[in-house]
């Protein structure tokens, strides 16, 4: 697929994103509501119901497709339909988690209560992945070359792990039951793969390769961003321990990969990631009360990741950040994203930077 209808200069996107997997491009993202819709399309129904809101397919492709049409989308944004039902942590969802609706996000309930009676951990095509199933169905009956249709946010490792006991007590379970949290992760990693293949012939070949809804990711080939929040509270002999060994085999059976570093306390664990040879690239999260990602602040980080042979996602970056942060950190292998007003302003940040696609 060289074009999309709401992306007319997708092949332009597409160069320059294999460029940015490769540590040689800039990826600049820039996204404004547009001038005049791609297509005038009804507005969705207003739902009370937190149970409806997250989990009616047709609603929820009625919001996110409404949502599309009337967004501008520059540089190596494109239309990505919105497959995060059910909130991030899909996978857990299909390991046994409960989800809780709220009308803004997910609560999920614990459900590994007796470590030593709890059966082994196993994707399985329950309730939740039925829900799941029916809305990429949806969004692909629906897309018409119009947008592009990705993975949810599956997550995995310790995270699933934490989803599925309670973070507190799992953080007593990594020394009571050192043995029993690595059986979980590896089981995890299993189950992470085997959801990824049984969506696969469906999600495969999105606009010439594979879309992951989390983060805008596009690749052409399989494609995830990865993480562990979890990482935060522990330390970096424990992150070696526990988390990098699955991560590490998740990242060689995917084409590309991109981990997700939540927090200036968790970069403690950035070592770690950069010798995992098979990871691509790094995106960074400043937590809430710090500045964004186009922050002076973060530019020592992004050059060290750089250094390290992985590329960069910097998010939260304000539009007249974008110029200093590439003059500083240098373009290659920078993935920007950011946001305009308007328009016109889009269009005119990207003449400024000399945006043309080319990797």
């Amino acid at each position: 697929m060289s074009a999309l209808r709401w992306k007319p200069d997708w092949a332009v996107a597409q160069q320059a994103l294999r460029g940015w997997w490769e540590h040689r491009g800039l990826a600049l993202h820039v996204t404004a509501p547009k001038d005049e819709p791609w297509e005038v399309l009804p507005e969705p129904r207003q739902i009370a119901d937190p149970n409806l809101w997250w989990f009616d397919a047709q609603h929820w492709a009625d919001s996110s497709i409404y949502q599309m049409s009337r967004q501008f989308y520059g540089g190596i944004a494109f239309p990505n339909f919105n497959t995060l039902i059910g909130g991030p942590g899909s996978l857990g969802l299909f390991l046994g988690s409960i989800g809780h609706p709220a009308p803004t996000t997910m609560w999920y309930e614990p459900v590994i209560t007796d470590p030593a009676a709890h059966p082994p951990l196993r994707f399985t095509r329950n309730e939740s992945w039925e829900l799941h199933t029916q809305l990429l169905d949806e969004a692909l009956r629906r897309a018409n070359g119009r947008y592009l249709v990705g993975y949810p946010d599956l997550i995995e490792n310790v995270d699933v792990v934490a989803q599925l006991r309670d973070s507190q007590t799992l953080l007593m379970d990594l020394v009571e039951r050192p043995d029993w949290v690595k059986a979980k992760v590896w089981e995890i990693n299993d189950a992470f793969l085997a959801a990824y293949d049984a969506w696969w012939p469906r999600l495969n070949g999105q606009g010439g390769g594979v879309v992951f809804t989390a983060f805008d990711l596009w690749a052409p080939g399989k494609v995830a961003k990865v993480q562990c929040d979890f990482s935060c509270m522990i330390s970096a002999a424990m992150f070696r321990e526990f988390v990098v060994p699955a991560l590490t085999a998740q990242c060689d059976w995917l084409d590309y990969s991109m981990y997700h570093l939540d927090g200036t306390n968790a970069v403690h664990h950035l070592d770690a990631l950069l010798e995992i040879e098979s990871l691509d690239a790094i995106e960074w999260t400043p937590q809430s009360g710090l500045p964004g990602g186009g922050s002076p602040q973060w530019y020592d980080l992004y050059r060290r990741i750089k250094a390290g042979g992985k590329s960069v996602q910097a998010i939260g970056v304000k539009p007249d950040e974008v110029a200093p942060l590439l003059d500083a950190v240098g373009p290659a292998g920078m993935y920007v994203m950011t946001w305009c007003a308007t328009e016109q302003q889009a269009r005119h940040l990207l003449r400024q930077v000399g945006w043309t696609g080319d990797a």
